[in-house]
């Protein structure tokens, strides 16, 4: 397995589990459950962090556009498009075009 795959994989997890939490946590501010508000968001807080710095280590494997990065950080902010983001980016990994 290739750096570039191995940072890959790390990053593809962390969008799908932050944009997991993400969809929860909306769903618990929704319904106004204040220990899903209080747990999953901080849970959601660390784990952005560290999808961020995922993030960092793939674009600095593969020099893709810093527009790209900044949008896909942005992605694990707004419901549901951290999983599209996300498909987007491995898309384009591995074609090639980052």
């Amino acid at each position: 397995m290739k750096s570039t795959d191995a940072a890959l994989l790390r990053y593809r997890v962390m969008a799908y589990l932050v944009g997991t939490l993400l969809v929860i946590l909306v769903v618990g501010v929704i319904i106004n459950n204040r220990t899903i508000e209080v747990v999953l968001g901080t849970a959601h807080g660390y784990l952005y962090m560290v999808l961020l710095v995922t993030i960092a280590d793939l674009w600095r494997r593969r020099r893709f556009p810093l527009k790209a990065v900044l949008l896909v950080g942005l992605a694990g902010t707004i419901p549901l498009l951290s999983f599209y983001a996300e498909r987007q980016i491995t898309e384009r990994v591995r074609d090639g075009r980052f």
